[in-house]
């Protein structure tokens, strides 16, 4: 008769354990991360939420954190216990704004919302998550300024908000985004100059806007570790000085589609480590700056389109690194380097051209000559009637 309560005990302690087995949450989402979701999906219009898509799982009779994930919140967000984490949405044309509730979302890391349809501002609201690393907001159709404010997002490391219609100059609390190694503002519509940027960028991308004025040395104190600058299709005009070609760590400059009048080069120091240099498009005058020959691991040069005159330098043809160069649409003389042909003449071991400028003796049949040499009357005039044909 003693037996029977320790029988029972055993199957309570049975059920217990196969209780513990079962899969279940031990705490639900913060009701602040609900109604962040909640608002987000709100804010896009329902025909463009195809029932395939992420947003189409949202259905909040289920939690967002809970596990496991079965029939909803199958994608497009991420959590930590009872936070919402990451939000990175599928690129399925989402059409809509940017709820201020986003900033709810205080243990937020990731936001992506790239190639999409949102319009709108972007709400200054976003300051408040100051845990988030990487903001992508790209090929969308945001509009108005970008907020000052979102210089208060202290961990940001990535931020790309390309390909929108954003307006308006370029915040001058840029900098105190001190963690921020990459920033992509390019195909908007910014005007004003380039501001000081943040101090430990490796990847600067602002193309195809209307930012004007000269490069400051200003805008560009401290960063010891940027390797790319795409400024190109702007409106930035004067001299591009000396000092932007000795930035430690730079390996690529396109700067090309600007208003640059001249171009000061020294010669490089020893670790320069620049590879590729695009100039081209632009209203630079005077001489082929003579010290780029000697920078050490340059591959790829294009000073094409602009008001260059004199011969190319003999040094250029003997830099066995160099594989592409577009020298074409100048008014450069004399007989091109050597070195850019084999003994056929026909050859070359670099691709690219120089054409359209006032050459001699460079090969018709030669990839590289093409186009055409200007016409002789055009060169004359060019150069006061004089004879330009000496190296």
């Amino acid at each position: 008769m003693m037996l029977k309560p320790h029988r029972h005990l055993y199957h309570l302690l049975s059920l217990l354990f196969l209780f513990l087995d079962l899969p279940f949450s031990l705490s639900t989402t913060a009701p602040a991360d609900i109604g962040a979701l909640k608002s987000l999906k709100s804010s896009i219009t329902p025909s463009t939420i195809p029932p395939s898509s992420c947003l189409s799982s949202w259905d909040f009779s289920s939690d967002p954190c809970s596990k496991p994930i079965t029939t909803h919140f199958i994608c497009g967000l991420s959590c930590s216990s009872n936070r919402v984490t990451s939000i990175t949405l599928d690129s399925v044309g989402y059409s809509g704004t940017l709820t201020p509730l986003i900033s709810q979302l205080t243990q937020l890391i990731i936001l992506d919302l790239g190639q999409n349809s949102f319009h709108g501002s972007i709400p200054p609201s976003l300051s408040s998550l100051s845990l988030l690393q990487q903001l992508t907001l790209r090929s969308n159709s945001f509009s108005g300024p970008l907020p000052s404010s979102i210089s208060s997002l202290k961990s940001l490391q990535e931020l790309d908000l390309s390909a929108n219609f954003l307006t308006g100059p370029l915040p001058n609390t840029l900098p105190f985004l001190s963690h921020l190694t990459r920033l992509d503002l390019s195909f908007n519509k910014f005007s004003g100059n380039l501001p000081k940027l943040p101090p430990n960028l490796i990847e600067l991308a602002i193309k195809s806007n209307s930012l004007s004025g000269s490069i400051s040395k200003s805008s560009f104190s401290e960063l010891t570790q940027l390797e790319t600058v795409e400024l190109s299709v702007n409106l930035f005009t004067g001299v591009l000085q000396s000092w932007f070609f000795q930035l430690p760590g730079l390996q690529q400059i396109n700067l090309s589609n600007n208003s640059f009048t001249r171009v000061e080069i020294w010669k490089p120091g020893k670790y320069n480590s620049l590879v590729a240099v695009d100039l081209g498009f632009n209203k630079i005058e005077g001489y082929f700056p003579v010290n780029l020959t000697e920078y050490p691991v340059l591959a790829s040069l294009s000073l094409r389109y602009n008001r260059l005159r004199g011969p190319i330098p003999l040094e250029l043809g003997k830099k066995g690194n160099l594989k592409r160069l577009f020298l074409d649409g100048n008014y450069l003389t004399g007989i091109p380097p050597a070195g850019f042909f084999s003994g056929t003449g026909e050859e070359s071991p670099v691709a690219g051209s120089l054409g359209d400028n006032c050459l001699r003796g460079c090969p018709p049949k030669s990839q590289l000559c093409l186009p055409l040499q200007k016409p002789m009357s055009v060169c004359k005039q060019v150069y006061g009637g004089k004879r330009h044909g000496k190296n």
